[in-house]
């Protein structure tokens, strides 16, 4: 018992020492600081064949394909998608249904996803994410993901779930 009464006292301390060690910050000295405003701002050419909005933000590419079916599954076996690789046509959909175990969501590596199409595969998620090609976590039977492969151009997309996959919840769509 004396243990965890010493654990939160260092806690405490500890976050004390944080707060203070920030101290008061003052504000710049901005009164020397010239702006250029001549200048054009500098933008650089996209290669990212995305749909884009008026305001120039990329769109979702709708699912003018088939939908491919992938259970999330938590069970005695393991954790794991039904099927974890497969291979689908560009314009087809994927949709991820929790069977068991949950949490699960649907995340994608932005360093194994070819540049030009980070943009797209990320709009084509949809709205329900919790970040940059990151769906939110599903925790019911049922709840599902889907995910347009619409204008995401052929190759390899590995995936996993963010809280198993230490526990192996990976796999691989092949867009053809």
């Amino acid at each position: 018992m004396r243990f965890y009464g010493l654990a939160v006292a260092i806690a405490v301390i500890s976050l004390g020492a944080c707060a203070c060690a920030g101290g008061e910050k003052k504000p710049a000295d901005t009164t020397h600081v010239a702006v250029d405003t001549s200048a054009a701002p500098v933008t650089s050419p996209s290669t990212t064949p995305a749909s884009t909005s008026s305001s120039g933000a990329v769109t979702m590419a709708p699912i003018t394909g088939a939908t491919k079916t992938v259970n999330m599954v938590g069970d005695a076996k393991g954790y794991r998608f039904e099927p974890a690789n497969f291979t689908i046509k560009q314009g087809d959909g994927v949709k991820f249904v929790v069977v068991s175990g949950g949490p699960h969501n649907v995340a994608f590596d932005a360093a194994t996803i070819p540049a030009d199409t980070r943009a797209q595969l990320d709009a084509n998620m949809g709205t329900d994410k919790m970040g940059e090609l990151s769906s939110n976590m599903k925790m019911n039977p049922n709840e599902s993901i889907t995910v347009s492969f619409g204008k995401i151009k052929a190759g390899s997309y590995p995936y996993h779930c963010v809280p198993h996959l230490a526990l192996n919840m990976k796999g691989v769509i092949t867009v053809q």
